[in-house]
């Protein structure tokens, strides 16, 4: 058999058997998984995960989610935990353990510390018969029939079916706590996807330069003002408001039609009627617009509907909103 045909082979196997241990999870799911929701949405205090292992990746990545959809959490290592990090749990906390077997010796010492402390714990494990299961206030199956692993060692398919646990727990928060895409930015400044969420127009415009002209400007100052500004546009503007738009290229098509352009004014190369954008849009709104009509710049209007500014391409690339 060809390399490459064994390779994809196998690679389409530990899909298909990921998958179908996803799909069955909706079979295991119980009023345990409600439960375990309302009790982690009304706490007074945080979701820690805790896990040893492949389950403790798993928790750090879980930790992130619930962090980053409005559901405050930290993660503890299971074996850190009985060596000292116990005292990161909180009165209030609500506990998550995850582990595969349920019974290994780290969570079989742990578990009991918790109950002494009297936190509600919840258990993600694919053993219902496990040290850990008995133990728990609630248990979220995620039960497997095997590994993608072809030795059924490795933790693959059991790990992706914690994650998926893991992920429906903070959807249904997220949807209990009406977060929304401006809750979402807020925990995401920084990144692409919350920048699309707040950045604005006049947040770009306004540290661009404002290259203008009147009508009856000439071509020659025409050229000057788009080279000094350096955006490859400038507004026509009559009266603080715009009446056109002269480009980069506007200038070579003049060239092209005429040898004598000397007496020519903006008024008679300009583009009338130019696509323009309120500097309170969104950035996204920005970028639509220019994808949608095939161009780099577009002129900004304050609310007033004055001449602005304007944002340029290259903004929305260098903020990663493209």
């Amino acid at each position: 058999m060809n390399i490459n045909n064994s390779i994809l082979n196998t690679a389409k196997k530990t899909i298909n058997l990921e998958s179908k241990a996803i799909s069955n999870l909706n079979d295991l799911l119980t009023d345990d998984f409600a439960d375990a929701v309302s009790l982690m949405y009304n706490s007074k205090g945080r979701v820690v995960i805790t896990g040893i292992g492949k389950s403790a990746i798993i928790a750090n990545k879980i930790v992130a989610t619930l962090n980053s959809t409005g559901t405050p959490s930290v993660f503890m290592h299971a074996a850190d935990a009985i060596h000292g990090d116990l005292g990161l749990i909180l009165e209030d906390d609500v506990v998550i353990c995850i582990s595969k077997s349920g019974n290994t010796p780290e969570i079989k010492v742990l578990v009991p510390l918790i109950k002494n402390a009297k936190n509600k714990m919840i258990a993600i494990t694919g053993n219902l018969n496990s040290f850990l299961a008995q133990q728990a206030d609630y248990i979220l199956n995620a039960f497997v029939e095997q590994e993608a692993c072809p030795n059924n060692l490795a933790p693959t398919t059991s790990t992706t079916a914690q994650l998926v646990i893991g992920d429906a727990l903070a959807v249904c928060l997220l949807e209990l706590r009406g977060f929304s895409s401006k809750d979402f930015a807020k925990y995401h400044p920084g990144g692409a996807l919350g920048k699309r969420l707040y950045l604005r127009v006049n947040d770009l415009s306004s540290v661009n330069k404002k290259p203008q002209v009147a009508l009856k400007t000439s071509v020659k100052q025409v050229i000057v003002e788009i080279s000094e500004k350096m955006l490859g546009v400038t507004a026509v503007v009559e009266n603080n408001k715009i009446v056109g738009i002269i480009t980069d290229g506007d200038l070579r098509r003049m060239l092209t039609k005429s040898d004598a352009f000397i007496h020519l004014t903006a008024k008679d190369i300009m583009s009338s009627n130019p696509k323009r954008i309120d500097e309170n849009a969104m950035a996204v709104d920005a970028m639509e617009v220019m994808e949608n009509n095939g161009i780099s710049q577009l002129l900004v209007e304050d609310n007033n509907g004055d001449y602005a500014g304007i944002v340029h391409l290259h903004d929305l690339i260098k903020e990663g909103i493209i």
